[in-house]
C-alpha cells in the first residue's frame, strides 16, 4: 500500500468527495477506533466506511490543540466523524469544523449508555428526547453540506420497541435525516454497565429489519453482534447496510474478505504479513512524531489471531513495545515469529 505514507492531518482542501457507499463499516469505539487504527485498517480494506472514536463538542470547542481530537491520516477515507452532544448549536459549529477539515460523514451518538455521557445528555439517552436530537439534525443540516447521521439504539429502558422507536424514527426524520444505523439492542441506563449493555439486552434483528419494511425511503443500517462477511450478506438483504464493531477490532482480519466480499473489488492485502508490512511505514512516521510504539501496535494484536506463532507475536508486542525507546525492531521482532503464508479471505 504504497500512499501509506502519503498522509495529511485533515483540513479540506476542496477537493470534491466522493459519494459513500455505506455497505460495511467500522463502529465508532471509545479508546479502539483511534487514528492508529483507522490507518491500520487500510491496509486491509479500502472500501469500508471507518468512524472516530466519538468526540463531544466540548473537547472541539474548548480543547486544544485541535488537531488531537480531529487529525486523521488522508488514507482513512471514507471517513465520518462521530459527535457526542445535545446541543443543537454547538453540534452545528462542530459539524461545520468537521467539514472544513475534510471529514466525509458527521454522525450524531444517540448509543452509547456510559453514565459519564448521561450525565451531560449525551448519548442513549438522547432517544427519550427525540426533539432534541430532531433540532440538533436540523441544525447541523443546515450548516454543512456532507451528510448528517444518526447512530441509536433500538430503544432504552422501559420504552417499547414498536411504538417508542417509530416515534423517535418519525420526528428525527422529519427534521431531514434520512440516514440511520441501529444497535439491534435495548439499552438499559440504570443497573447495567457499559460493558453489559453490549451483550445483556437482547438482540431483535428482526426489528430493525422490520423498521425498512415500514421506512423504505429511508437509509437503515444494522449494527449489533455481527461476527461474518456471511451474516454481513444475510443482513444486507434486509437493510441498506452492516457495521460491525468490536469483532473487527479484536479480529481484524475479518476485514481483508470486505472488499471483495460485499464491494465486489480486490482488497490491498493478499496476507496478514502482507497488512503488517504495509503499516510499516505509517508505524516509522508516528514513531518520528513522538508516539510511543505500544500505542500503535496494540491495535494489531489480533492480527495472527489463530495463526501460528500468533500468540507469540502479540506475547512480544506485549511485553517490549511499551519500552523507551522501542522502534521498529520490536515489530520486526514480533512479525518473524509467525511464520508466513498465503491466507484465504475471511467468510
Amino acid at each position: 500500500m504504497s500512499d501509506m505514507a502519503n498522509t495529511t492531518t485533515g483540513i479540506n482542501t476542496g477537493t470534491a468527495r466522493p459519494a459513500l457507499d455505506r455497505t460495511f463499516s467500522v463502529a465508532p469505539m471509545m479508546d479502539w477506533t483511534t487514528r492508529d487504527y483507522r490507518a491500520f485498517a487500510r491496509t486491509l480494506s479500502r472500501h469500508a466506511l471507518l468512524y472516530t472514536e466519538m468526540v463531544t463538542t466540548g473537547a472541539i470547542l474548548h480543547g486544544s490543540p485541535r488537531k488531537r481530537f480531529l487529525g486523521y491520516e488522508a488514507v482513512e477515507h471514507p471517513l465520518a466523524l462521530q459527535l457526542g452532544g445535545s446541543d443543537a448549536g454547538e453540534l452545528a459549529e462542530c459539524a461545520a469544523i468537521a467539514e472544513e477539515w475534510g471529514y466525509d460523514e458527521v454522525n450524531l451518538n444517540v448509543g452509547c449508555p456510559s453514565d459519564r455521557v448521561q450525565n451531560n445528555l449525551i448519548g442513549a439517552c438522547l432517544m427519550g428526547h427525540p426533539d432534541k436530537v430532531a433540532s440538533a439534525v436540523k441544525a447541523m443540516q443546515a450548516a454543512v453540506s456532507i451528510p448528517v447521521t444518526v447512530k441509536c439504539r433500538i430503544g432504552i429502558d422501559d420504552q417499547d420497541e414498536d411504538a417508542d422507536l417509530e416515534r423517535f424514527i418519525d420526528e428525527v426524520a422529519a427534521a431531514g435525516c434520512e440516514v440511520f444505523t441501529l444497535h439491534a439492542r435495548k439499552a438499559w441506563l440504570e443497573g447495567l454497565s457499559p460493558k453489559e449493555n453490549r451483550d445483556v439486552p437482547p438482540l431483535n434483528y428482526g426489528r430493525v429489519h422490520r423498521l425498512k419494511q415500514q421506512r423504505p425511503e429511508l437509509h437503515i443500517g444494522i449494527n449489533g453482534g455481527i461476527k461474518t462477511l456471511n451474516e454481513c450478506r444475510e443482513h444486507l438483504e434486509c437493510v441498506d447496510s452492516v457495521m460491525i464493531g468490536r469483532e473487527a477490532y479484536q479480529n481484524p482480519w475479518l476485514l481483508a474478505g470486505v472488499d471483495e466480499a460485499l464491494y465486489g473489488k480486490q482488497g490491498p492485502a493478499a496476507s496478514r504479513h502482507d497488512a503488517a508490512r504495509a503499516f510499516r511505514p505509517y508505524i516509522a512516521k508516528r514513531l518520528d512524531e513522538g508516539a510511543k510504539l505500544n500505542h500503535i501496535t496494540r491495535h494489531l494484536l489480533g492480527l495472527f489471531q489463530g495463526c501460528p506463532g500468533g500468540r507469540r507475536f502479540r506475547r512480544h508486542l506485549s511485553e517490549n513495545a511499551h519500552r523507551d525507546g522501542a522502534g521498529l525492531e520490536v515489530f520486526d521482532e514480533a512479525l518473524s515469529l509467525v511464520s508466513e503464508e498465503r491466507l484465504a479471505q475471511p467468510a
